[in-house]
């Protein structure tokens, strides 16, 4: 990933809205409307809508959380490296 890039990103994901949107969208994600809305007798390549929902939507909010605490590790260390002499 180009370093501006990665900047960027790091930026955004230390923003507390950015946090607190995050938060909501996996309360929401988890709660009554969405999980009505994939509970259906549908299938695909054989595996319930519902399945495919957990496990695909749980790897997504891991990978997000991943990239907050990458964004505080990050903070951290350029704040330590700048300290010293």
């Amino acid at each position: 990933m180009p370093k501006r890039l990665r900047q960027q990103l790091l930026h955004r994901l230390q923003l507390p809205e950015s946090w607190v949107i995050f938060f909501i969208m996996g309360i929401i994600m988890m709660n009554f409307p969405f999980m009505a809305i994939f509970n259906k007798p549908i299938t695909i390549f054989g595996f319930p809508l519902m399945f495919l929902y957990f496990f695909i939507g749980w790897p997504v909010s891991i990978f997000v959380i991943y990239l907050f605490t990458s964004g505080v590790v990050h903070t951290d260390n350029n704040h330590q490296e700048t300290r010293q002499p």
